[in-house]
């Protein structure tokens, strides 16, 4: 949502600010600058990563037109689970999570958190910590493979924000191209009008326009958000981890879940009172 909202302010105060000063929004229509420009960006990221990075790279972009999935209330309701996951173990035991982990969509306790279900890399990373407890894995141990799991994890869903700073750098310099390639033209009708030879510069111009605003209104701006996206799924799984290390502990389901809620950053975390309020309407389901 505040990505639409920036990106709004931001061309909208281009617009505003170039019609005030008497421009006119069909000069800044060159489809030929447009091509140039966006098609040598698409066929360097084709270079640099296929066409599997340019496709992840455009799913990154629409997802951060969406809603963030990893706002506090989505951490809450995950405390919420993780107390429901540890309090069944301590009343049945560890065996009876073994029908929860072979079929996460059937779980009565997943069922109730339809969001995690759709989180597909938090839901593997959670089974795949509770399989390794239900095998008797030591804490220490689990630890390790956890924390080489975020991190294989963290550094794919990085990516896409690497690509669109490098992609945000270049921009200027596809700008510059674009602008050459008009001042080349220009310089073929140089023996005509003022008229045409101002319209061609003015062409050129925008190639230079288009490169900038595309880098750092644009692209960068994306980056941080897509950055910012990756470093909350980061502590989503950290929050995981937490409780996976206390339960492997035997420590208490309100202790386990304490643990990983001081994993999240303040601004995402919820109270201590919001968590006890959770965890009661979670024992109470």
């Amino acid at each position: 949502m505040f990505t639409i909202v920036g990106l709004g302010v931001v061309m909208a105060s281009l617009v505003i600010g170039f019609t005030m000063a008497g421009g006119k929004i069909p000069v800044l229509i060159q489809i030929n600058e447009y091509i140039v420009i966006l098609g040598a960006a698409t066929g360097s990221v084709i270079i640099g990563s296929g066409i599997g990075g340019l496709t992840k790279l455009i799913q990154t972009v629409l997802g951060l037109l969406k809603p963030d999935p990893f706002g506090k209330a989505q951490f809450t309701a995950l405390l919420r689970m993780l107390y429901e996951i540890v309090s069944q173990t301590r009343r049945e035991g560890l065996v009876s999570l073994e029908a929860h982990i072979d079929k996460p969509s059937q779980s009565a306790i997943f069922k109730r958190y339809p969001a995690f279900l759709a989180c597909h890399h938090a839901l593997s990373f959670l089974t795949d910590g509770l399989r390794l407890i239900v095998d008797g894995i030591d804490p220490f141990m689990l630890d390790e493979l956890m924390q080489a799991d975020m991190q294989a994890r963290h550094a794919e869903s990085i990516r896409p924000a690497q690509q669109l700073q490098k992609l945000g750098d270049a921009m200027p310099g596809y700008g510059i191209v674009a602008a050459v390639l008009g001042v080349v033209i220009t310089m073929g009708h140089v023996s005509e009008s003022a008229e045409v030879v101002g319209h061609h510069v003015a062409s050129a111009l925008v190639g230079t326009f288009l490169g900038v605003l595309m880098a750092y209104g644009v692209l960068q701006p994306l980056s941080s958000a897509a950055e910012a996206r990756a470093s909350s799924e980061h502590q989503y799984l950290e929050c995981i981890r937490s409780a996976m290390l206390a339960m492997a502990r035997g420590d208490n389901p309100f202790l386990a879940v304490d643990f990983a809620r001081r994993a999240v950053e303040p601004e995402l975390r919820c109270s201590f009172e919001e968590l006890e309020k959770a965890v009661k309407s979670a024992g109470s389901a």
